[in-house]
């Protein structure tokens, strides 16, 4: 049976990342700039506090700590943030570190900050059972926007070595670290990859976007075809939106750089010189040691993410066999509906009857062509941008793994050394803070995702069935039209 989907068109002040520093608003209470109307003053962001602020009691591998399971940051209560806005005034409102992924994960308080699960909770069962999770609402909190990016105006370039296609990219935001209120430049792919990559060492600890595919198969599809370049732009331009959206990618330099550089190829130069210690550190960690074993909760989210990324893979390949299966009748109806019109030219009586059988199998092509079209275009991409986003969220997951492994391995260093009450040195503290940073930026990360997925799959399957809908309507139409005219002829008779 024919399927038809369509999906609904979905410097200075900069915090920067590092080693000691959390990025995620939620966690550190840093507050955001909401949107203002020309002529208002712009207020410069304060940059996220420092980690070194948590409590960090310390714990030894294998020893028993009653007091692990209500550790937590400082400053941070079971109720929400206790001082971190303007002049360290309450919030109520905003959750704890304990309980950024509860709305996902069966609304459990799972989550401590360094990665633990607290006696008497319960982890989600299985990833079948996360899989199961998913919820057809709209639940993404209303954000005032201050940044607006839209990628469009594809040109393609001949030149002596190479022929490529570039992207006009349309900035608008009333941010103060923007120097204009717009900005327009030309970006090709390339260009895009090189930000995505300095957003990997820049922000190691957080979910970055994926691009679509760089490569495809020559001979099989014409990456010049106004087709192809017209699916890559909706998907440079939602990999943008996504960046913008995000309350710490959003506020990146090197994004910074991307939307407003006339002249990216100076930037791009500077290779690994603009990495920060985060990002260091992460990329040199010890790989001579292994994580014992993976807390609970992220356990949780990898096997989730490799299921559904399996379920997407299967439906990915079914949908690109109902594809071809599809051109492969259009192809039969279109010679099959013109044989009707020259049969017509011999007979008397049936004549008018002939030719509407023709015109209604020719109105079922166009009706299948739209289908097939729509499939090809705006279903497959979404299926294939979330399978990428699975592997996305696999790397910062093990780059977690990394850190904590690293933590674990200092940690017991500690341990072996023999005094009754060993000092903790300042790299374990430091470590231990990059495992909270991990930890919180993960998940509020892995939320913002799922709600994210829960809108697209949404969109998704309402244009899926919305398709189908007027696919089999359209083909009704056609075949109830020739009824009135044979209806004639007998009557005639």
């Amino acid at each position: 049976m024919p399927l038809g989907l369509r999906a609904a068109p979905p410097s200075a002040g900069l915090p920067k990342a590092s080693s000691d520093s959390c990025s995620t608003g939620q966690r550190a209470g840093r507050a955001f700039p909401a949107a203002r109307r020309p002529g208002e003053g712009l207020q410069p962001l304060a940059p996220p506090p420092s980690c070194s602020h948590l409590s960090r009691p310390l714990t030894l591998p294998h020893s028993p700590s009653p007091s692990r399971a209500a550790r937590v940051p400082r400053g941070w209560s079971r109720e929400g943030w206790a001082g971190g806005g303007a002049g360290g005034e309450q919030r109520p409102g905003t959750p704890s570190p304990d309980l950024l992924v509860a709305r996902s994960f069966g609304d459990k308080d799972l989550i401590l900050p360094n990665g633990g699960t607290p006696a008497g909770a319960s982890s989600p069962a299985s990833s079948s059972s996360l899989l199961n999770r998913l919820q057809l609402d709209d639940d993404i909190d209303g954000e005032t926007r201050d940044l607006f990016v839209t990628v469009d105006d594809p040109k393609k370039h001949v030149c002596t070595m190479e022929t490529y296609i570039t992207y006009r990219i349309t900035t608008k935001s009333t941010r103060a670290e923007f120097d204009l209120p717009e900005y327009s430049v030309r970006r090709r792919y390339q260009d895009f990859d090189w930000l995505r990559s300095k957003l990997e060492e820049s922000q190691p600890t957080h979910l970055i976007p994926p691009l679509p595919e760089k490569f495809v198969v020559k001979g099989v599809v014409d990456r010049f075809s106004e087709e192809f370049v017209e699916t890559r732009r909706k998907a440079l331009d939602k990999f943008l939106k996504r960046i913008t959206d995000h309350p710490v990618l959003s506020f990146n330099e090197h994004f910074n750089v991307f939307l407003t550089a006339k002249d990216l190829n100076a930037y791009r130069k500077q290779g690994m010189a603009l990495l920060t210690r985060v990002g260091e550190s992460v990329k040199h960690v010890t790989g001579g040691y292994k994580l014992r074993s993976r807390p609970l909760e992220f356990a949780a989210i990898g096997e989730y993410l490799d299921t559904f990324a399996l379920k997407l893979g299967t439906i990915d390949r079914i949908a690109q066999r109902i594809i071809k299966e599809e051109i492969d009748y259009l192809v039969e109806l279109r010679e099959y509906g013109p044989v009707y019109s020259t049969w017509s030219a011999l007979e008397g009586e049936l004549a008018e009857p002939l030719e509407g059988v023709s015109a209604c199998i020719g109105n079922c092509s166009a009706a299948l062509e739209e289908l097939t079209d729509d499939m090809t275009e705006d279903f497959l991409p979404v299926l294939r941008e979330y399978i990428l986003y699975s592997d996305s969220m696999k790397s910062v997951l093990k780059k977690r793994d990394q850190v904590q492994a690293e933590y674990e391995a200092k940690l017991e260093a500690v341990a072996l050394r023999k005094e009754d009450r060993p000092k903790v040195p300042a790299d374990v503290e430091k470590c231990q803070d990059r495992v909270e940073c991990f930890n919180a930026d993960l998940k509020a990360d892995m939320e913002r995702w799922q709600n994210n997925k829960r809108q697209d799959f949404r969109q998704l399957l309402m244009g899926l069935a919305d398709k189908n809908i007027q696919y089999y309507e359209k083909c009704l139409m056609a075949w109830e039209s020739i009824i009135p005219l044979l209806q004639e002829k007998q009557e005639g008779k």
